[in-house]
């Protein structure tokens, strides 16, 4: 399992744009066959930068899921929704593999238990 990373610049004077890009998405990835873990917009910090992050098998499993989403049609409109409105001024893509597994249990400080 590799994990995709995309890092956005987007407009800053429009947020609510990139919502709706990430919105599209959280429909249509799932569908074409990754595993979406999220697109996270600006909240603090940085009101220009963005990611979505999701999971697939390997790099053949995501050239094939990527000829999948060009012909969805939410996928073919969302395309086209980001280049005619253009609010994503950058977008850049790494594969990483986890490597710090297997993970302790998380302890929960403070609550008592």
């Amino acid at each position: 399992m590799i994990t995709c990373f995309i890092r956005y610049r987007i407009d800053p004077g429009r947020p609510e744009a990139f919502a709706e890009y990430a919105r599209n998405w959280g429909q249509a990835i799932p569908r074409c066959g990754a595993g979406l873990i999220g697109y996270f917009g600006p909240h603090e910090g940085s009101a220009t930068t963005a990611y979505g992050v999701y999971g697939i098998e390997d790099l053949a499993a995501y050239e094939a899921y990527r000829a999948r989403l060009r012909e969805d049609p939410l996928g073919r409109e969302n395309f086209a929704f980001a280049r005619r409105e253009r609010f994503i001024l950058k977008e850049d893509r790494i594969f990483l593999r986890l490597v710090s597994a297997p993970h302790a249990p998380l302890v929960r400080h403070g609550t008592g238990r």
